[in-house]
Formats: C-alpha cells, structure tokens, sequence
C-alpha cells in the first residue's frame, strides 16, 4: 500500500511533503507554508492553521466542522514573491465544491516570518 499524497500538489507523499510542516517544523518559505495550510483545510487540522496564522489577524476558530463542508478538488500557485526576508505574497487558486456546485478561491495572501516561523497574515480575494 503506497503512502498517502499530500494534498498541496506537490506530487510527494504527505509524509515527505507538509506532513512535516503539520507535525511543527518550521517551512522553509511562504509558499510552503501556504502549500501546508491548504492541505490543513483538506484534512481538518484546526490547530495548524490557527497556529500559522498571525496573532494580529487570527480569527478564535476557523470552523472547519462547518456544515455544508468544502470538498477541496485543488491547488495552483500563481506565484510566490518574496518582499524582504521578513514578508511575501503567495498568489493561488484553490478549487472546491459546496452543495455539488464548483467554485474557485483566488487569492493573494501575505505572509510574515516571526521568529523564525513563516505566518499567513491575510489575503486579497481576485477574480
């Protein structure tokens, strides 16, 4: 039996890819880290994204359990644009259904590097 695939598109076992962001190691850059929240959202992992995402903008649940629930098809990254050491832009496209309907969420997130740790900051919803 072959290793699950990580949701994020990579092609890579989960194991190898952002499974290892989700047990705590830090990701190299914010399109990594963006790659793992994706796949966070895919396999339920509430406390992933709360814990990558920045204390200034942080909501006090994400509400994953919500019903109707997002079946996530998935993710292309547009682009990732390093600003500084410290801040970049992740642009991507993630595709899912709600209620048998297709829909697309493209987005140009910003990230932060705090300590060490890269941080989803929010993002700008394009068409």
């Amino acid at each position: 039996m072959s290793a699950p695939v990580c949701p994020c598109g990579s092609g890579r076992a989960l194991a190898e890819c952002c499974g290892g962001f989700h047990a705590g190691e830090a990701a190299p850059d914010a399109e990594r880290l963006m790659r793992s929240r994706y796949s966070a959202y895919v396999l339920g992992l509430e406390d992933y994204l709360l814990a990558t995402w920045h204390p200034a903008t942080r909501p006090a649940t994400v509400e994953l359990d919500a019903t109707p629930r997002p079946q996530w098809l998935g993710l292309t990254v547009k682009s990732h644009t390093p600003l500084d050491e410290n801040h970049a832009t992740v642009e991507f496209i993630a595709r899912y259904k709600l209620n048998g309907r297709a829909f697309r969420l493209h987005e140009t997130s910003r990230f932060e590097r705090v300590d060490g740790r890269w941080l989803y900051v929010d993002g700008e919803l394009r068409e």
